[in-house]
């Protein structure tokens, strides 16, 4: 393959305009063996050729994607640089402060400030913020955002100012939807037209995200996934992204969905499958005779999930489905036209007779197999058959913790608790009550055929009798302001909000933990009695202490699920063979007499849905939010830090920068800060959910004026460090094994064994210079990409992490951030090894030579002076993750770089002068 092979143009017409784009089929001896590449690979290989440059992306990492198909086992790294970047205000306010602590770094070292800008597109979507305070009301939307408004001004103050400040960012207003339908129904562009030489060039849309779920544009044919804000960082700065050559996984969909069932169902089952087949760093790419049944949004339903089944993305490519769904949300004949004729003539178009990619491994499921399901109560990939929730829901309570139950004693499982509500209604609470019921997430409120599914199944229980406890508090968070026109214009808003699913907000709300407090007589009631209630929602994360800190168990279910869990009040129930509830002659009325059939759906499909929707929500998205757009905003290329304020401060990441990177030694007298088990999540790491009052950081904001009421959850103060360090490991559910027995972000302060919080510990250990590890099982970081969690960790004091193994993007935020990933060899564990935390441990072969992957060896002094060896594989996977480990993370590279071009810059400008 020559240099004018890999560079070479092509041209086609299409509307009497002429298009560049650069033809992948060239490439090599056989347009047949680049057809045999999976359809993701070849929008890497794509990416690839476009953005040669003989430095970041060279000749060998081109051959490396061409080739895949006979070395797919290379392991080898190859570079991706994205067309756009997708943010999240919790996530992406946090790597925009980042950027302006970057300014403020540069302007002091006499760089130009200027230059710290992103380099790319990038869209910050304002969707995490709203909390599902008021519920069940014609106005709880309205006051839910006046309070957000309120509680986040400081923070949409900044943002505002960030995107008159910085080059190719644009942010979209609070109250307009979650940012991954956005990214479906209006950023998504799937070919991207730039003028380039004069030339009109096109090439595959494609993004990474800071959120974990970016994955769902994957069922638009997009090519994207998550990643931590730092790698995002990187990447706005021109930076590639490098990883290991992907192995992509076949997965194969025959048959059609049985009526009754849906595309969360299937969902769920994959989740189920594929985590069962360890997927994790892998691509999963869908083909087959049942994915020409599936619309997008079943689609996007099962792409948005590739985090909760472990892989890196779950690929749908582009087919005539996916033009369908383009002129669905009202793009113009001429751009579906082009992205027709592009994909076809590049070979990314899946048509009648295409080449099925040579993937190393098929994976098969015959969708007529799939039955209603849930997952939970504690992770999404345990699917439960909905004829087999009642016995599942019991087994969970009385099996162990650390299996995964809730441990009750026999006599506490009947427990039940009598309360009186406001309007002098008597209800009584039990085990498995539903006391949270929220359509909600990304997940499904992209989907109209659930939507609109739970709607009917709403309007026929209201129409029947039926009404819901007093004692669930139900929400419903749509993803897109369009969800609630055609909930309105099908005429099915009413039974939902006849059932308490009033529109609370357009944002993920109860799925990140936004779900707001429940009743107070609700609270008393489980908190004195200690019950074991649920939570039922359409999400896809039901991590322990994720969705509310007093739900123990939380399912995550399809909206018509949701709702049929609303009205019976109980997860601990068997809808086969037991009523929902009884209708208005006192007669049984069972799931099956209301649940809508497939004919009825289809029908409301073709009715609600239509083009104008989507073009009438989008005209105007910038000025749809007049208090957002009401906000006074601050001028200059430099922010003026307020040293008063308690959501923004310069982070301290850059405060002590060197001129040069660092030489890389060993780590010696170390001390366990926390003893962690398995499936060790972000929400562990960091938490999402509101901050109590008693808390580390609850105190800090306290001690700083901010009332209770104002404290705001976790997410809102990323851009505080103060608060996020103090919030560090400080989830309520975090067991560490330092303090047995214990739930919570407490450690054992090994020096006088004393037990404190970590956040405490961590500042004795620090005045006495002590570095400190982790110790931790297998997925560690498993859950969002949530960069806080290594942020928040290095603030700590920690400097490794030694795991059984890690989840993939917290892996790379580790390494991001300076803190090195340690893996165990398989078979060895802290329990294995029978360390228990209090050893004194020192590391054997760190070094500037450190390899990828190479084996160092660690050495532990117990307590009564017996010394334990062991070896540990260095996770830093690849020679960039070297180079940002010396510098001692993206950061701190991307600033000397920078300043290091000012510097030339300069000099160039002097020697001319």
């Amino acid at each position: 393959m020559s240099k004018a092979a890999f560079m070479k143009r092509a041209h086609f017409d299409v509307g009497g305009k002429k298009y560049t784009y650069y033809p992948i089929r060239s490439l090599n001896r056989s347009a047949q063996q680049i057809d045999r590449l999976p359809y993701s690979i070849k929008v890497l290989l794509e990416a690839a050729v476009r953005t040669y440059d003989g430095e970041t992306v060279t000749e060998d990492h081109i051959r490396k994607l061409t080739d895949w198909t006979e070395k797919r086992d290379m392991n080898e790294e190859v570079p991706f640089k994205p067309a756009r970047i997708l943010l999240h205000d919790t996530t992406g306010l946090p790597a925009i402060v980042d950027l302006a602590a970057m300014r403020e770094t540069v302007y002091r070292a006499g760089g130009n400030v200027a230059a710290v800008n992103p380099l790319i597109p990038v869209d910050l979507v304002v969707d995490h913020s709203v909390t599902v305070d008021y519920f069940g009301r014609s106005d709880a939307m309205e006051l839910n955002e006046q309070i957000n408004m309120k509680r986040n001004m400081e923070r949409f103050r900044f943002l505002r100012w960030a995107q008159q400040s910085f080059d190719h960012l644009q942010v979209i207003p609070p109250a307009t939807g979650i940012m991954h339908q956005i990214n479906m129904e209006y950023l998504s562009a799937v070919a991207v037209v730039k003028e380039e030489k004069g030339e009109l060039l096109v090439f595959p849309d494609s993004l990474v995200g800071t959120d974990s779920h970016t994955t769902m544009i994957n069922g638009l044919g997009i090519v994207a996934w998550g990643v931590g804000g730092i790698e995002a960082e990187a990447a706005m700065l021109g930076q590639p992204l490098y990883f290991v050559t992907p192995e992509v996984i076949g997965f194969r969909l025959s048959g059609r969905l049985m009526e009754g069932t849906t595309a969360t169902d299937l969902a769920l089952t994959i989740t189920n499958i594929l985590r069962e087949k360890n997927v994790v760093g892998k691509f999963v790419e869908f083909f087959g005779p049942g994915v020409q049944t599936m619309s997008v949004a079943d689609r996007a339903t099962i792409a948005n999930m590739a985090p909760e089944y472990g892989a890196t993305m779950g690929f749908f490519p582009v087919d005539d489905q996916t033009l369908h769904y383009l002129r669905l949300i009202g793009r113009s004949e001429e751009q579906v036209s082009l992205i027709e004729a592009y994909y076809k003539v590049q070979g990314l178009f899946v048509e009648r007779g295409s080449t099925v990619p040579d993937y190393p491994e098929v994976i098969e499921l015959d969708l007529t197999t799939v039955v209603s399901s849930v997952a939970g109560p504690k992770r999404p990939q345990d699917r439960v058959n909905v004829t087999d929730m009642k016995q599942g829901f019991r087994d969970s309570l009385r099996l162990p913790v650390e299996q995964g139950g809730f441990g009750l004693a026999e006599e506490a499982l009947s427990k039940k608790v009598a309360i009186d509500h406001e309007n002098k209604e008597v209800s009584v609470l039990r085990n498995g009550s539903v006391v949270l019921a929220a359509i909600t997430s990304c997940t499904n409120t992209s989907n109209p055929t659930v939507l609109l599914m739970a709607g009917l199944l709403a309007k026929k229980a209201v129409e029947s009798g039926l009404t819901k406890p007093p004692y669930v508090k139900s929400s419903l968070t749509p993803g897109s302001q369009v969800v609630t026109d055609y909930l309105r214009g099908s005429g099915l808003l009413p039974y939902l909000e006849a059932l308490g699913f009033h529109i609370a907000g357009y944002g993920c709300a109860t799925c990140i933990g936004n779900s707001g407090p429940l009743p107070p007589v609700v609270s008393e009631a489980i908190t004195k009695h200690d019950l074991t209630v649920a939570g039922v929602l359409s999400g896809n994360r039901n991590f322990e202490g994720r969705v509310h800190p007093q739900i123990k168990a939380n399912y995550l279910a399809s909206p018509p699920l949701v709702v049929a869990y609303a009205l019976a009040g109980t997860v601990d129930i068997d809808f086969a063979n037991e009523p929902i509830g009884f209708n208005s002659l006192n007669e049984p009325l069972f799931l099956r007499d209301i649940w809508p059939s497939s004919e009825e759906i289809n029908s409301l499909l073709a009715e609600a849905l239509h083009p104008d929707l989507f073009k009438e929500r989008y005209r105007n998205i910038q000025e749809s939010n007049k208090m957002w757009n009401q906000i006074d905003v601050p001028a200059g290329q430099r922010f003026d830090w307020e040293e008063e304020s308690t959501y923004i401060q310069e982070p301290p990441f850059l405060s002590s920068l060197s001129e040069s990177r660092q030489d890389i030694v060993d780590f010696k007298g170390v001390r366990i800060l926390a003893l962690l088990g398995h499936s060790v999540t972000t929400d562990h790491l960091s938490p999402s959910g509101a901050i109590p009052r008693e808390s580390a950081a609850g105190r800090y904001l306290r001690s700083r004026g901010v009332g209770v009421t104002d404290l705001n959850s976790y997410p809102s103060r990323r851009g505080n460090h103060h608060v996020m360090i103090r919030g560090a490991l400080a989830n309520h559910r975090i067991r560490n094994q330092l303090v047995p027995g214990s739930e919570g972000g407490v450690t054992t302060y090994l020096p006088n064994k004393e037990v404190m919080t970590m956040y405490d510990a961590s500042l004795a250990y620090k005045k006495e210079g002590v570095p400190l590890f982790i110790l931790a099982g297998k997925e560690y970081g498993t859950g969002s990409s949530r960069d806080w969690a290594a942020k928040g960790t290095l603030l700590l004091g920690v400097k490794a992490v030694i795991a059984e193994s890690f989840e993939r993007i917290h892996r790379s935020n580790l390494v991001g951030m300076g803190i090195l990933p340690l893996q165990f060899l398989k078979g060895e564990s802290a329990r294995s090894l029978r360390l228990d935390g209090t050893e004194t441990f020192q590391t054997v072969g760190l070094g500037n030579d450190i390899m990828p992957g190479q084996l160092i060896e660690v050495n532990a002094v117990r307590e009564n002076g017996e010394l334990v060896c062991f070896s540990v594989i260095v996770r830093l996977d690849n020679s960039v993750d070297i180079d940002y480990y010396r510098h001692g993370g993206i950061m701190q590279k991307v600033v000397r770089d920078l300043l290091q071009t000012s510097s030339k810059e300069q000099e160039t400008k002097a020697v001319k002068k």
